[in-house]
């Protein structure tokens, strides 16, 4: 009905303000089909309509469209963000709404530009449904990619919390599987059309589609993998970030970890969440033995912490994961290598104006990459910390294939907003597409042990004090985005554009 509407809205002539608020009002619409919502039955309505807003108008105003369904995409779908400027509300509380305001407005100019460009193409039907997603699938992956990324909310996420559906992608990644997505939300348009020809082409490929990716999901979920005989350990603290660096909770913090690491019942690692420690752990020799004292023989201890080290031009602060063993000696150390931008340091310092929320230390210096180490008694694990996790293809080192991926987070600065669940849904799309599972430590939530499938094996909810021990799940085989990641999504793009031209050479011969 409303994609009807839409239609008589635009045969009427619909001015750029309704326009506008009608693209903003589906954008919004399309959040509720993501995490936690997970309501995929509205991506039809809201990226169809939106088809039927473009299709055929110019690119101004198909650009104007695109960047208010942006806007609305964003403004509610990142609303948790201003969650964290109220930690420190004194100083911060006055950019929340400016600052995620201005976010989903730059943001927004990546659906405006898929827009325009679909309108640029001039293609209908469903030439145009494949353009459509085509262009709006290179748009989220040059967000995820220009300057330092941003893949936040990915159309792909969708499917987080479906067994099935997100098999995909394991063959063809995230970008992949949002393209596959927005193209049968598109498709049903067609339908409305008084083209039996179009009508069929539109029926077959949305079969054709369906079918495939539920028939390859199905397998992929019919093997058998059993566990693992590591048990990891994860801790979650819950410690409110206004209460992490405090002095007058360090000592409650710190016995809080480590008495919750010595409870009862054996485990091969064990895992705490960033920067658990208020501190320097590896200048703390005390903190390290009483580590060392709940360490069982032969284990090992995981835990985000910052860390220092003199340079020639200064101090290099970093945010880190350290091993520690049964000794507490720190055996290994990985540094964050895609840092937050204004959360760890400020983009072109030396030209804007602006201050980072974290306030003390210097800008935090970046990792070389994402790493693969070996630990004793343990199989190779990859280390990656909070949000490197969204970025898909790019966490773990390709060069060295761990066993397993252990992020180490803190969400406690968003509360219980939706960040940290929307969160989670990246996490289990990286097992998937690279066919590993990985353990979240997360501070306040959601910590979680997630099978190569996407599959929660068990988690510790938001704002839960507690211990989670669970059997590692074992490593699958290399997926085909594992051994060939982006170059996946390049032949989906490749197959959808060679249709599209297809279809309309085909329609142009047609008598």
């Amino acid at each position: 009905m409303i994609s009807i509407g839409i239609t008589v809205l635009r045969i009427s002539g619909m001015s750029g303000i309704i326009l506008t608020f009608c693209a903003f009002g589906l954008g919004a619409l399309a959040v509720l089909a993501l995490p936690p919502f997970s309501m995929p039955v509205l991506l039809p309505v809201a990226f169809g309509a939106l088809y039927l807003l473009t299709v055929g108008e110019s690119r101004m105003r198909a650009g104007l469209a695109g960047w208010a369904f942006g806007v609305g995409y964003f403004l509610f779908g990142l609303s948790w963000i201003a969650e964290s400027f109220f930690v420190d509300p004194e100083r911060l509380a006055w950019m929340a709404v400016p600052a995620v305001a201005g976010l989903a407005a730059g943001l927004a100019l990546f659906p405006a530009a898929a827009m325009a460009a679909f309108a640029w193409s001039r293609t209908k039907g469903v030439s145009g449904a494949l353009i459509f997603a085509v262009c709006w699938s290179v748009s989220e992956w040059l967000r995820g990619t220009m300057l330092t990324g941003f893949p936040w909310n990915l159309i792909a996420y969708t499917w987080a919390e479906y067994d099935i559906p997100r098999q995909m992608a394991a063959w063809v990644g995230s970008y992949g599987l949002g393209l596959l997505t927005v193209l049968l939300s598109v498709l049903p348009v067609m339908l409305l059309m008084r083209n039996r020809r179009q009508n069929a082409f539109a029926a077959f490929v949305f079969m054709s589609v369906v079918g495939g990716a539920g028939t390859l999901g199905t397998v992929r979920l019919m093997a058998t993998t059993p566990p693992t005989d590591t048990t990891v350990r994860t801790v979650q603290g819950n410690i409110l970030q206004t209460e992490k660096w405090d002095p007058a909770f360090r000592d409650r913090n710190i016995s809080r970890y480590l008495d919750l690491s010595a409870q009862s019942g054996s485990f091969d690692v064990l895992l705490w969440p960033e920067s658990a420690f208020p501190g320097y752990l590896d200048e703390n020799p005390e903190m390290l033995d009483q580590i060392a004292e709940r360490l069982p023989e032969g284990r090992v201890l995981l835990t985000g912490a910052q860390t220092r080290e003199s340079a020639g031009t200064g101090t290099r602060y970093r945010n880190s994961i350290l091993a520690v063993d049964q000794t507490g000696r720190i055996v290994t150390r990985y540094a964050k290598h895609h840092l937050v931008p204004f959360g760890e340091y400020v983009p072109l310092r030396g030209f804007l104006p602006l201050q980072r929320l974290t306030i003390g230390l210097g800008d935090f210096t970046p990792g070389p990459g994402p790493q693969t180490v070996e630990l004793p008694g343990l199989s190779p694990v990859g280390l990656s910390i909070c949000y490197e996790a969204i970025f898909p293809g790019r966490v773990v080192d390709a060069a060295s294939r761990p066993d397993w991926i252990f992020n180490a987070t803190n969400d406690a600065w968003f509360g219980a907003s939706l960040g940290p669940r929307q969160h989670l849904a990246s996490a289990r799309m990286r097992a998937v597409e690279e066919g590993l599972p990985m353990v979240r430590a997360a501070n306040t939530g959601i910590s979680a042990v997630i099978d190569g499938y996407g599959r929660i094996v068990a988690r510790l909810g938001l704002d839960e004090t507690g211990f989670l021990d669970a059997r590692l799940p074992a490593a699958l085989p290399a997926t085909s985005f594992a051994k060939y990641g982006q170059m996946m999504f390049l032949l989906v793009l490749a197959a959808c554009i060679a249709g599209a031209i297809g279809l309309t050479i085909g329609k142009e011969k047609a008598p």
